[in-house]
């Protein structure tokens, strides 16, 4: 399988000549999703979810299909019959050849005072990859590729630190990092290497490992 980052949150995969792309948003390139036979989405949040995206993506390729939560569903779902499908804790399915288990509820806390939204995260080939979206999920499987979090309104370092040790995955990649500059990356890099038990590897976007 080939992992592609791309910018924020937004991860392509590649398997056997099909392609996966996880949380498309508003804050990735607008080409991101061009080329997928299988979308998913983990929250309606527009750094997760771009609507312009997924309609480009649909439009591109006539058998492409999504899979995301109600609330996602029920914004695009209209437009493209049959090929937009509700999935939530617990549910599997396969996507463009990929396995695909949900794990996961709610958003992680930004505020007491806002209300929580819904969120689900993705294990994808029985742990090869997975994208928690923007909650710190434990899929009580064991996890190669985890795609890690660093920098939310919702997180604080400890908290990203302890998450890689209860997961205990192989190799963390960052994900969720538009908002992390160039100057707190090495501190970020160091920390989280240093004490989070864990390979911890940094993607530029647009690059790509193979797991």
């Amino acid at each position: 399988m080939k992992l592609t980052k791309m910018s924020h949150a937004c991860v392509r995969l590649e398997k056997d000549g099909r392609t996966l792309v996880l949380d498309p948003g508003g804050f990735s390139e607008e080409d991101a999703a061009l080329g997928a036979d299988a979308i998913l989405v983990t929250h309606e949040h527009p750094d997760h979810f771009d609507e312009f995206r997924l309609r480009a993506a649909m439009e591109d390729n006539p058998a492409a299909e999504i899979w995301t939560l109600r609330s996602v569903t029920e914004k695009i779902s209209s437009a493209f019959p049959g090929r937009v499908h509700t999935v939530g804790h617990g549910d599997t399915f396969t996507a463009a050849g990929f396995d695909v288990q949900v794990h996961g509820e709610l958003h992680a806390v930004i505020h007491p005072d806002m209300p929580r939204i819904t969120n689900v995260g993705y294990l994808v080939d029985g742990g090869k990859v997975f994208h928690p979206g923007d909650a710190l999920t434990v899929p009580g499987h064991r996890v190669e590729a985890l795609m890690l979090p660093v920098m939310a309104p919702w997180n604080k370092i400890s908290e990203v630190i302890d998450y890689v040790r209860e997961v205990r995955p192989r190799r963390a990649y960052d994900i969720h990092d538009a908002l992390l500059t160039d100057l707190a990356r090495p501190i970020y890099d160091r920390q989280i290497g240093q004490l989070g038990g864990s390979e911890h590897l940094r993607l530029p976007p647009g690059s790509s490992a193979d797991l």
